[in-house]
């Protein structure tokens, strides 16, 4: 390969992996991956200017406004990258070559979080907008109302000044993090790779509850455009900021020489395993806002700044045992035991293997000596194995397939690559399958919260979900215990359970918990065989005739209705009076009306509940989505309907009120 061809590849695969990081939040290789690729296309194309290019990915900033994520808003101020060093010989050569232009430069060095750039617009100390940083130079997206989800944004500032537009970075906390891992894995969805990611794409979703949910947080880290107010120092500006009761950067320090500059590099990076979010790095600004102006900027990254990257803390230890858990639905992970060492301020002695299929890619043995590495400064994880280290005795290891928790057989799902319990009972899946059964999508028993389910499988009172439906014998020793509070709270919550034994069997059948068989598709299984008998005696044959049935899950239910335990809990909800069977007065196509189309509702209705008006689309044969696009027939939009209207709108969906929906079933 010649050099424009090599320079040709490179410049395509940072391209590739920009979009995976700035528009997909969800990138392929590490930050310092990425980062070397990036020194290795700026060495080829200074050592050839001959095959320079204004479209070179080191030359632009790697993102683009996207018009689905809101509506495009023009930067006032561009939200320029920063050059990477990645030695402290550069860091020297930066700081040196600024002082000898001017003796007395003050420099800033400052913590660079990991997280999703935005700048916030104040006018009359009023917070009016927030903006992603898009392209960086000419568009970002309107995120407004995500931005004001994040409880570290002030909306009034205390000194209202006409207009005042600042940058700073929406992240997540560790723990934010993790809860939200948490919360996917026992819903059985796709998990963030890391809290940068999980930010990034939760200020990106057209649902600002989510984003409260998620509990974003926000660092400020710039002025950008003030009116009626000005600073000569950028220090000052932060100073400023903080009296306003912004959340400015933490612990930024003043340097006068390369030694202090270096020093206060290397005290953050040694800190940084006790901070309670990730950084990347960290950043060495000259202070003098007058001085900046002089130095001014490329068309990407400003020349009075450098981002300072740490290089991966990596450390050898050797591996004790291999221990397995099982998480709340049921996945089996491995996770590596090793000799304690230390990395990023942190005492480390664990980290996930993750799957079989890792362990067999790592080719980890016990015994082994391994290098380990915190991902992203925060998550432990295994690197490498060090061969010529290994043990003579050392052998490879394999997962059992059986669960370390119930010993229930295991399988292997050939999709995700996880080993699994498929036993709902399992003791450490209870709780999670009780919740998904009592919750909104399932039998909507209102009140069942996760203390109460907790206490009562705590009490030995709940061992299934059929046991739910056999409380009412315990209620008096229950009221006594106070697991569900006193005697009304337990009387209100029995009554509701009483109540969901009529549910329709779609619910049922979603509150089964059976695996890829969520609401529609439980739906869809109603209406082709009506009873939970039938459903239960149907070939694989049958299943897979079933709208939108596909091999793995009509597998699943296969699974489901051959395991004893299963059949006895099925024996035991029929005994207790559970309906099995569908209304046919309630079939959800009974004209078909609305058969084939797409509908999204948003907002609140003047006479129904978002649940009921669901239940009236599909009984008309329609679905019922949660996020509008191209694909959307109608949206049924009530009062507040926010970002899913607006998104309409613009995709040019029909919006019908609650009456105009109303009237065209009537129709």
């Amino acid at each position: 390969m010649d050099k424009k061809q090599e320079i040709d590849s490179l410049r395509e695969l940072i391209k590739y992996h920009n979009d995976r990081y700035y528009n997909q939040d969800d990138p392929e290789i590490s930050d310092y991956e990425y980062d070397m690729l990036s020194v290795k296309l700026r060495k080829l194309e200074e050592e050839h200017p001959e095959y320079n290019s204004e479209s070179s990915p080191i030359q632009k900033i790697g993102g683009v406004a996207k018009r689905e994520a809101g509506v495009l808003v023009k930067h006032n101020v561009p939200m320029l990258s920063l050059q990477d060093v990645f030695s402290k010989e550069e860091v020297y050569s930066f700081v040196e070559k600024i002082l000898k232009e001017k003796e007395d430069t003050v420099f800033i060095v400052e913590r660079k979080i990991d997280g999703l750039s935005v700048s916030l617009r104040y006018e009359e100390g009023h917070f009016v907008m927030g903006v992603t940083r898009g392209d960086g130079i000419n568009y970002g997206e309107d995120v407004t109302g995500n931005i004001r989800m994040i409880k570290d944004v002030i909306t009034t500032l205390k000194e209202p000044v006409p207009y005042l537009e600042i940058r700073g970075e929406v992240y997540m906390r560790a723990d934010d993090f993790n809860s939200v891992n948490e919360k996917l894995e026992a819903e059985g969805k796709k998990l963030f790779a890391n809290p940068r990611n999980c930010a990034a794409g939760s200020l990106r979703q057209l649902d600002p509850k989510i984003v409260k949910e998620r509990k974003l947080s926000l660092f400020v880290f710039n002025v950008q455009d003030s009116r009626g107010i000005s600073f000569s120092r950028h220090s000052e500006s932060l100073e400023w900021l903080k009296r306003q009761g912004i959340k400015v950067i933490e612990n930024y320090r003043l340097c006068r020489t390369a030694d202090e500059v270096w020093e206060a590099i290397t005290d953050i990076g040694e800190s940084r395993g006790s901070f309670a979010y990730d950084i990347d790095g960290a950043v060495v600004k000259v202070d003098s806002l007058s001085d900046r102006e002089q130095y001014g900027a490329t068309s990407k990254v400003p020349r009075w700044a450098v981002a300072y990257k740490y290089p991966p803390e990596e450390k050898e230890t050797v591996i004790r045992d291999i221990r397995l858990s099982v998480g709340r639905t049921g996945r089996i992970t491995p996770t590596a035991i090793f000799d304690a060492i230390r990395l990023c301020g942190t005492n480390v002695e664990r980290a996930t293997l993750h799957n079989q299929d890792r362990i067999d890619e790592l080719d980890v043995r016990i015994g082994d000596t391994i290098v380990v590495r915190k991902a992203g400064e925060i998550i432990p994880e295994v690197l490498s194995v060090v061969k010529e280290k290994r043990p003579d005795d050392a052998k490879p290891y394999s997962i059992p397939l059986v669960c370390p928790s119930c010993g229930s057989v295991a399988v292997r799902d050939e999709i995700l690559v996880d080993i699994r319990c498929n036993n709902l009972n399992c003791p450490a899946q209870l709780t999670q399958h009780i919740l998904n059964f009592v919750g909104r999508n399932a039998m909507d028993i209102k009140g069942f919260g996760e203390a109460y389910i907790e206490a009562l499988v705590k009490e030995g009172y709940v061992k299934d979900i059929a046991d739910i439906y056999y409380l009412d014998k315990y209620r008096d020793e229950m009221i006594e215990k106070g697991l569900i509070g006193k005697e009304k709270n337990t009387d209100k919550l029995l009554a509701i359970i009483e109540k969901s034994k009529t549910n329709e069997i779609d619910r049922l059948i979603t509150g089964f918990g059976i695996r890829n068989i969520g609401r529609q598709a439980a739906y869809e299984l109603m209406k082709h065989f009506k009873s939970i008998h039938r459903l239960r005696e149907a070939s694989y044959e049958e299943l897979i005739t079933v709208k939108d049935m596909g091999d793995i899950s009509a597998k699943a239910i296969l699974e489901f209705f051959r395991v004893p335990d299963n059949q006895d809990i099925l024996a035991r909800l029929e005994q207790a009076g559970m309906n099995f069977t569908s209304s046919e007065e309630d079939l959800p196509d009974a004209d078909g009306s609305l058969s084939g189309l797409t509908l999204v509702i948003t907002g609140t209705l003047p006479s129904m509940g978002r649940m009921q008006m669901e239940e009236l689309v599909k009984k008309h044969g329609g679905k019922v989505s949660g996020s509008v696009s191209k694909k959307t027939d109608y949206i049924i939009a009530g009062e507040n309907a926010g970002s899913k209207l607006t998104k309409a709108e613009q995709l040019g969906v029909k919006v019908l009120t609650e009456e105009e929906l109303l009237n065209m079933l009537e129709d």
